[in-house]
């Protein structure tokens, strides 16, 4: 069962998110019509904070394998986060796949604060 918990959840999230974040910066710019405006600006932020979280994940991950404290709060705080934003955009996107690594996310995180 601790397998099925393992702090590798969080790096699986983070090349989620990354990789996510990624294409849906490229998919916008390259549908993108006319100059840069706010709705561009607007769209391309989504893909930043993907890429955002990605990266925070990478480096809490790095930090849970050298037993780092506050890694797990990190993560659990970007767990957390990730699951407020797909649920503002579930209207428009239903991403349950990110949500559902979100949860683990969360889940592993306070796993791993609770063996602290």
């Amino acid at each position: 069962m601790s397998y099925l918990l393992s702090i590798y959840w969080i790096l699986i999230a983070a090349g989620w998110y990354f990789i996510m974040g990624l294409l849906h910066d490229i998919y916008v710019i390259k549908n993108h019509k006319g100059m840069y405006d706010r709705d561009l600006l607007r769209l391309l932020m989504d893909g930043h904070v993907l890429m955002l979280s990605g990266v925070l994940l990478g480096v809490c991950f790095l930090m849970m394998q050298n037993n780092i404290e506050y890694s797990g709060i990190i993560s659990m705080i970007v767990g957390i986060g990730m699951l407020i934003y797909c649920s503002m955009i579930f209207p428009f996107l239903k991403s349950f796949v990110t949500m559902f690594i979100s949860l683990m996310v969360v889940i592993v995180a306070i796993k791993y604060n609770w063996q602290l």
